[in-house]
Formats: C-alpha cells, structure tokens, sequence
C-alpha cells in the first residue's frame, strides 16, 4: 500500500510505496528549530520514496552530514536524512494524508526538550548526549 504526502502548497508531492516506521518525536534543538515544536516523524527506505516537485524542493544543511528538505514556496518542513545512512529518510508524519496507521512510539534528545511542554507520558525515551 502506498502513502501520500505532500507540502501546504502542494508544490511538493511524495508516495513512499513501501512500509512507514511508526513516528518518533524528536525534541533536539535542530528539530526544534526546524518545526518549532519537537519534530514528529516516520522513516522510510529511500528506494521506496517517490518525489515529485516542480523544483521546489530544497535541502539545507546545518551540520555536515545532515540535510533537512523543505518546500521554498511555503516553506513546509518535509524530510530529514544523514549522508552516511542514504538508504533511509525520515518524513514529516504532519504531511502525510490521513489516515495513516502509524503510532507514536517513542520521543528522543529528551535533554534539549523545550522547557513550555511537559513530555508525552508512556512513550520509549531515548536521551543522545
């Protein structure tokens, strides 16, 4: 089964076609940034991901390693990957159409969480230091 997703605009399309890992939040000062909140995303194989854009789609790069891709028209955040791990990228679980399936199932870099929100109870927690 196939999972659509896309930017508010609509500029940015994606299909992953193949299986979505549940969604971990995370709460480190990039992802903060990035989403202004904590940062709630799923994970696909890149061979299963299917983009189509009409060029708006760009990557920064805050540290080496790591890309983050968002639309340039609305600014919508979509994707996150690591150079050294190209198989793999996680997707906005914000921009993927309802209904989903997916569940959260655990929250890391608990230690950089925004001190205005309590954590969500029950979920695996990870800390990265």
């Amino acid at each position: 089964m196939a999972t659509h997703g896309r930017c508010m605009c609509g500029a940015v399309e994606f299909t992953v076609e193949g299986e979505l890992r549940d969604v971990v939040n995370c709460h480190c000062h990039r992802c903060r940034r990035w989403s202004g909140h904590y940062w709630a995303a799923s994970a696909a194989s890149s061979d299963d991901l299917r983009i189509a854009d009409d060029g708006t789609l760009a990557w920064f790069s805050p540290a080496d390693g790591v890309e983050y891709g968002f639309c340039r028209t609305c600014g919508s955040s979509l994707f996150w990957r690591l150079a050294d791990r190209p198989d793999l990228v996680s997707v906005s679980a914000g921009c993927l159409d309802q209904p989903t399936g997916l569940r959260t199932k655990a929250q890391i870099w608990m230690s950089e969480h925004g001190d205005y929100h309590a954590p969500l109870s029950g979920l695996i927690e990870h800390d990265h230091d």
